[in-house]
């Protein structure tokens, strides 16, 4: 049996809340469709200057958890790329899994492979969940902050998660936390209080030159509590969605996969200067 199969023994409930963040289907994560969105020969144009990386969550890959969000930017004249990283071998699909850091080392060779296609300066990163918080190790230790004006974060884990509690629970189950670590360092270093967490936190939340805009939703059941999402800095804008439209009831996977809410934000923190209040009207813009 894979080892990654038999941490679901140990640690059922963990595994159950944890994949919460896998967006729907399993589809190949290889190319996506030619609307500009992984079209490497997409040039941006003067109305949106900069390319814009998406970056996926744990257990998602670079094309289930855009189906929607991805052809979105691009109808907008957004030229849109979407990468995998974090792979386990022997895990189709399934990836956000890897040490954390070195997922952040694919996102680094990934931006510049879209810097040097479009001939742009800068990109923006929109990321849900893991994704949203990998890139901040990027722009902080590994040079990113150069070649990146905005980071969006939709539900990201900045300061990591509790899964409602069920980490606390790891004590009570010997070898189970080196069993997580061995096997799927991607989910330990998300884990509140881990090295990874705690580097990545140490200074502050932020790096000079960059705008940071995070996007969270009270109905979150992974990254708990929720505020535990913000950041803080001056370069900081965090956003709930439900102070934009109460009405909105998206949860941690929503609001990656379908919350047209989350998304009409996001491109406000894209294009601040051309920003249009969103609203509950936004889910028909």
């Amino acid at each position: 049996m894979l080892p990654w199969r038999r941490l679901l023994r140990p640690l059922a409930v963990l595994a159950l809340a944890a994949a919460a963040l896998a967006p729907a289907g399993t589809a190949q994560a290889a190319s996506a469709p030619s609307s500009g969105w992984n079209n490497w020969s997409c040039k941006p144009s003067a109305e949106h200057p900069r390319p814009v990386v998406l970056v996926h969550g744990t257990f998602g890959n670079s094309v289930d958890n855009w189906l929607g969000f991805a052809p979105y930017l691009a109808h907008r004249g957004y030229c849109v790329y979407s990468l995998d990283y974090g792979q386990l071998p022997g895990v189709p699909f399934f990836h956000g899994l890897g040490p954390i850091d070195k997922s952040a080392e694919q996102l680094d060779t990934f931006v510049d492979k879209v810097l040097a296609a479009t001939g742009a300066a800068e990109t923006d990163i929109v990321g849900h969940s893991q994704g949203g918080m990998m890139p901040r190790y990027y722009l902080k230790f590994l040079g990113g902050a150069d070649k990146v004006r905005a980071l969006v974060g939709l539900a990201p884990d900045n300061h990591g998660t509790n899964l409602l509690g069920f980490t606390e629970l790891l004590p009570y189950f010997p070898g189970a936390e080196d069993l997580i670590s061995a096997n799927t360092p991607g989910l330990a270093d998300q884990i509140a209080g881990s090295a990874f967490l705690t580097k990545l936190n140490a200074g502050g939340d932020t790096v000079p030159g960059v705008d940071y805009t995070v996007i969270s939703t009270r109905y979150d059941q992974v990254v708990t509590p929720y505020r535990s999402q913000f950041l803080s800095g001056s370069n900081v804008r965090n956003v709930v969605l439900q102070d934009l439209c109460l009405l909105d009831l998206s949860e941690h996977v929503a609001i990656g996969l379908t919350d047209r809410i989350a998304w009409h934000e996001a491109v406000n923190a894209l294009d601040p200067a051309h920003a249009r209040q969103t609203t509950c009207a936004s889910v028909f813009d």
